[in-house]
């Protein structure tokens, strides 16, 4: 099929002029959230070898001996310092969320994977080396004598076998061999290599004893990490389930393979305004309870009544075993739901001009936020991509959309063409057409990008290929 412009509704002109931008507030306040953040970061590093030099660390460097010792323990200081950051990165803190995004947070945690453990490897050797050159042993020997005479020392081996565990099983490589339930239950190992390494910090050579402004640092630390993390990850989800109360309606089937699941419940109009911004969703049936999904909604929730009550909606495609069950659900099922997350919102919008460009499945995000993101008309474009019109989920919504909120709306559908690296269809790559091609004012617009990884890619180049600049591209990974 040729690229159609389906939609451009008559007598309206692309407000391109110099009406005051919105937006500007949102992001510079973003920005700043964003500065905050890394000052946050550098100066937990910073502080926490500060404090241990304040206590009278820096004594430690007048032998040989406890010169390795004390590098030892500034590399131990630094890599738990990075292991409870990235813990905090994973406990979806709102302020982290709504200022990076979940995938760009949950990136950088993979990030400080390694540079934790390396850090981790060399306190435990240096240590070894420094303890044994005062005590004339070779590190190997040293290593066996405080696995044997020091107590809690036990735990630091144990806690780095775990961390080297968790480590290896998040390797891109290596975790795409796996099912996502064996990685999820091995990640979640990280939580018992931090509470195995604990014990000796706090009992084994008096590095935090008590009196000290270490003790203090560490142990704030430490309990601001796991209130964290109980709060964010298992208190807020369950008041989410308990308030909302949600349970299947009826699933529609929409196209072969793929179903909307509507979903009844209270005070829906908390979780109006999302946009494409995602939930994590567990249906409790049997079988189905355990396996989280993250889901956007594919429609704005819809209340009918003065208390809230009201419906949802989800649009699943069959990926794999997991959203394929999800088709077979009963009316009645209960369902459990953390988020809203991410920033495929308004909340990441900094110019006037918007433009939407889903694939597949990704098409859904798209159609919230179309539905729910302002902008004045001529002033938003909307392309769908699909190999054929049945791929183009949820079209004939989205051409309502556009014609009732005045955006330009194109169906791009057509196979790649061979040896071109390219989003686009054969007919319209051959054409010379490019993103910009669709929207003139490409430059001067918020960019949003919703579908498979490896066409997304090709989508992202070509809108930096064509000036966009990278906090005006809204690209959010839903995956694991």
């Amino acid at each position: 099929m040729n690229t159609q412009l389906l939609t451009n509704r008559p007598g309206v002109r692309r407000n391109s002029g110099g009406a005051v931008n919105p937006f500007r507030a949102q992001y510079r306040r973003r920005l700043l959230r964003a500065d905050l953040l890394t000052v946050l970061f550098w100066a937990s590093l910073a502080g926490a070898v500060a404090l241990w030099l304040a206590d009278g660390g820096v004594a430690g460097f007048s032998t040989p001996a406890g010169s390795f010792t004390a590098l030892g323990i500034v590399a131990g200081l630094a890599g738990m310092d990075l292991v409870l950051l990235m813990l905090l990165l994973a406990a979806r803190i709102p302020l982290i969320d709504q200022t990076v995004g979940h995938d760009r947070a949950l990136e950088f945690h993979r990030k400080l994977g390694k540079p934790a453990l390396y850090l981790l490897l060399a306190h435990g050797i240096l240590i070894a080396i420094g303890y044994g050159m005062a005590e004339g042993l070779d590190p190997v020997s040293e290593s066996v004598a405080l696995w044997v005479l020091v107590p809690d020392m036990w735990l630091a081996y144990i806690s780095m076998l775990l961390f080297i565990a968790v480590v290896v099983t998040s390797l891109v490589a290596v975790r795409r061999r796996f099912p996502y339930e064996f990685w999820y239950a091995v990640h979640l190992l990280t939580y018992a290599a931090v509470l195995t390494s604990l014990p000796h910090q706090f009992s084994v050579g008096g590095l935090f004893a008590e009196g000290t402004w270490q003790r203090w640092y560490w142990l704030a630390l430490c309990i601001a990490t796991g209130a964290a993390l109980l709060y964010y990850r298992v208190v807020q989800p369950l008041v989410a389930t308990f308030r909302h109360q949600l349970t299947v309606k009826r699933v529609v089937r929409v196209a072969p393979g793929v179903v909307s699941i509507e979903m009844s419940g209270l005070r829906l109009d908390e979780l109006a305004g999302s946009g494409g911004r995602f939930f994590i969703w567990r249906f409790l049936a049997p079988g189905l309870w355990w396996h989280p999904h993250p889901f956007s909604l594919s429609a704005e929730p819809v209340r009918f009544d003065a208390a809230g009550q009201g419906t949802l909606r989800i649009t699943v495609r069959n990926l794999g075993r997991g959203s394929s069950q999800l088709a077979s659900l009963k009316p009645g099922t209960k369902v459990a739901v953390e988020g809203p997350y991410g920033l495929f919102s308004t909340a990441a919008r900094s110019r006037k001009h918007v433009v939407m460009v889903g694939a597949g499945i990704g098409i859904t995000p798209v159609r919230a936020l179309l539905e729910s993101t302002p902008f004045q008309p001529g002033n938003a474009t909307v392309i769908l991509r699909g190999h054929s019109e049945s791929e183009l989920y949820l079209g004939e919504e989205i051409l309502d959309l556009c014609r009732r909120r005045g955006a330009t709306l194109f169906h791009l559908t057509g196979s790649r063409p061979a040896g071109i690296r390219t989003w686009l269809p054969e007919h319209a790559a051959r054409a010379g057409h490019r993103l910009a091609s669709y929207h003139p004012n490409i430059t001067d617009a918020d960019v949003y990008v919703c579908g498979p990884s490896a066409w997304a890619h090709n989508v992202l180049e070509d809108a930096r290929a064509a000036g966009v600049r990278e906090d005006q591209i809204h690209y959010e990974r839903f995956d694991w």
